[in-house]
């Protein structure tokens, strides 16, 4: 691809970042003789020629909304275009990196610096909201933070346009579960309003090196959105009440744009801002209600500072992807301690297997989930339906062009995924990502919506030290939630010489548990290893145990046809 023109104009030069919805480029315009970062969606190679069709709306419905928008703070459009059957979109190219990635590389940002960002995201989100558009996917990973100082806000992949018909499947929700407000967790019309609390989890996970709400998996993710409360704030100083306002539950009491404004204008300047501690709660546990009429005057004071450049390194980024309290005197000659926060136990990540958790009482309704992430998160798109559902490719063996997977079953195809790995899997199964965050990228893939599935996860990160101490606690998470639970084998084994595990079982599927909703005996089987290098890979399967014997010759040759890279 790199060398590659684009509509006769636009020469690809490097991949600046990828993942399970696209890829950004950096390119040359030569007609104007320019940079530009172009966005390519590779998740039009694996679905049906309809979806396709679905695929190039949300593109263009990107372009339009972000076009609509007249302001330094958001990323620009330059065009819209049509290559190999596939949308791509010419935007500005910021060089510098994403917020995200400096709270990866630093840590945790000053709450300070943290607040000036915000206040440059807010004045975007103003325009954007002005001009009808609402972003619905404000997270870390779109806000990009160049080299010249600027802050803009970038991906309106699914944003929404005031007048337009959505695209978007009735009951779904999309946009990264850990930075969707409640109300849109449970399915309800998104407002302006919903766009400041992702703002305030943005904040949050900035200024504390951690996303607020983000668990083990997207329903308990949203769940805990939905029931719970933000871990206390540790580090934000004077931006601790503004993003305590913000992540309200009910949208009618967080505070509006131009109030939001002036907390974060006076956090920026190091000030506690007063009108904020009206949404902090009390100590019996109250919250006051937030104040009413207009807002500060003021509102304008330090906000055109822009934000200072971040230390470090920087790599290139597309547009992709003290509390108050009284003094206690000390007694002369008596050492002065300083108080500690308290140690938060450490909450692992873990894979998801079967989820047993209904769906709809966490969010009070049947709410589907489409994780549309780009950037640092994705969404997956999926390969061509199969004309006949279930478990398939029992045919004899042909050859195949895998290196080191030997031969498939006729009717098999080699799958290179954008997740970074390569299978081989009868034709015509779709692709789904389930969950995508921090490193951990989990890809389904099944011919009937979840009934029969394979599912592959790459871990680049992981919070174990090998496979086998991550399948135990999976294990022991699982095993006492499915309905007639049997462990048939868990052992550690080598794959490919790689320290691994096995680990295969049967349960009793509920008609409520998502995702298959398939009720009936189930069988899986989980193979993982930890290569040298430090990332994890797990292979997993599961069907009805009527269908089993098939699965099972099928998995075999999935493992056998697996490759990384």
């Amino acid at each position: 691809m790199q060398g590659l023109l684009i509509a006769g104009r636009y020469r690809l030069a490097d991949s600046i970042g990828s993942g399970g919805m696209g890829r950004v480029w950096r390119a040359h315009d030569e007609v104007l003789h320019r940079k530009v970062a172009v966005k390519e969606l590779t998740a039009a190679l694996y679905v049906s020629e309809s979806e396709q069709a679905v695929l190039l709306a949300r593109t263009r419905a990107e372009a339009r909304a972000a076009a609509r928008i007249n302001h330094s703070a958001v990323v620009t459009v330059h065009d819209v275009l049509e290559h190999d059957g596939r949308p791509w979109i010419v935007m500005e190219l910021v060089e510098g990196h994403s917020l995200a990635d400096a709270v990866k590389e630093r840590g945790r940002i000053d709450p300070r610096e943290t607040a000036r960002i915000g206040l440059w995201v807010l004045r975007a989100l103003r325009a954007a909201h002005t001009a009808g558009v609402l972003h619905r996917d404000v997270k870390p990973g779109n806000v990009l933070l160049g080299r010249d100082g600027r802050v803009l806000l970038t991906d309106f992949g699914i944003a929404q346009i005031e007048g337009d018909t959505t695209i978007t499947r009735t009951g779904e929700v999309v946009g990264s579960v850990d930075y969707l407000a409640p109300e849109r967790v449970r399915g309800h019309d998104p407002g302006p309003s919903s766009d400041l609390w992702a703002l305030g989890a943005t904040l949050y996970t900035a200024v504390e090196g951690r996303s607020p709400f983000r668990r083990t998996s997207p329903l308990t993710t949203m769940q805990a959105v939905v029931e719970e409360e933000a871990s206390e704030l540790r580090y934000a100083g004077p931006l601790g009440p503004v993003i305590t306002a913000l992540l309200q539950k009910d949208p009618a009491r967080r505070p509006g744009t131009d109030e939001t404004e002036q907390l974060l204008a006076e956090a920026a300047e190091g000030r506690r801002p007063s009108a904020a501690q009206v949404y902090v709660p009390t100590r019996s546990g109250l919250r006051p209600e937030p104040p009413t009429g207009p807002t500060h005057a003021g509102a304008e004071r330090a906000t055109g500072t822009p934000y200072p450049p971040a230390t470090g390194p920087t790599r290139v980024a597309g547009p992709y992807g003290t509390a108050s309290g009284q003094h206690t005197p000390v007694p002369q000659g008596q050492p002065v301690q300083q108080p500690q926060p308290a140690r938060q136990p450490r909450r692992r990540r873990l894979r998801t297997l079967a989820l047993v958790v209904a769906l709809a009482a966490i969010v009070g309704g049947g709410v589907a989930v489409a994780l549309q992430q780009f950037g640092t998160s994705h969404h997956g798109g999926s390969a061509p339906r199969t004309s006949s559902p279930g478990p398939s490719g029992s045919g004899s063996a042909s050859p195949s062009g895998g290196g080191g997977e030997g031969t498939v079953p006729a009717g098999w195809e080699r799958i290179k995924d954008p997740v970074g790995f390569s299978i081989s899997l009868p034709k015509g199964w779709r692709r789904t990502v389930s969950i995508d965050q921090d490193g951990l990228r989990q890809v389904d893939y099944s011919p009937d919506k979840g009934k029969h599935l394979v599912r592959v996860a790459v871990d680049t990160a992981p919070d174990f030290a090998s496979s086998y101490e991550h399948m135990t606690k999976l294990n022991q998470k699982v095993s006492g939630r499915l309905v007639a639970y049997k462990q048939l084998v868990f052992k550690q084994e080598l794959f490919r010489d790689q320290p691994g595990s096995r680990w295969e079982y049967t349960w009793d599927a509920l008609a409520k548990d998502p995702p298959h909703y398939f009720p009936g005996p189930y069988h899986a089987i989980d193979v993982g290893y930890m290569t040298e290098a430090g990332t994890e890979y797990a292979l997993y399967s599961a069907s009805p145990a009527d269908d089993w014997a098939t699965t099972r010759k099928q998995f075999d040759w999935i493992l056998r046809s697996f490759q990384e890279g």
